[in-house]
């Protein structure tokens, strides 16, 4: 059973960066896929980043394409999301998700989740 902890979350103005880190714990890190997605209120969740295990390949939502950046560190059992230029339409709960198949998207169904960390962006 992987268990995963999301922290860096937070109050932040618009154009200002945050990064938000997910800490795995119960598997192989290494040979997990990892993914970050979002929700905001009454919105669906959305998918945001993902990297693979075998050759590090990155997917990105096309919102923030450009804006945010997905990696890991496996000597850490660390995935990290770096969030740059953030807009109000950033806000939402944010999830980290594993998954021990190659996942990456358009797939979502991520076995692992994550409880999530709440991001607030302020106009």
């Amino acid at each position: 059973q992987v268990q995963l902890v999301e922290s860096g979350g937070g109050l932040v103005q618009a154009g200002g960066s945050l990064r938000l880190s997910c800490a795995a714990s119960g598997g192989t890190f290494s040979r997990y896929a990892m993914g970050w997605f979002r929700q905001a209120p009454v919105k669906e969740r959305e998918f945001v980043a993902g990297i693979n295990w075998s050759d590090g390949s990155l997917a990105y939502g096309d919102s923030v394409n450009g804006r945010f950046t997905i990696s890991r560190d496996n000597g850490k059992n660390t995935v990290y999301l770096q969030m740059n230029n953030l807009k109000s339409d950033d806000t939402a709960v944010y999830y980290c998700a594993a998954d021990a198949r190659n996942l990456l998207w358009p797939r979502t169904d991520y076995t692992y989740w994550g409880q999530g960390t709440q991001v607030t962006v302020s106009s």
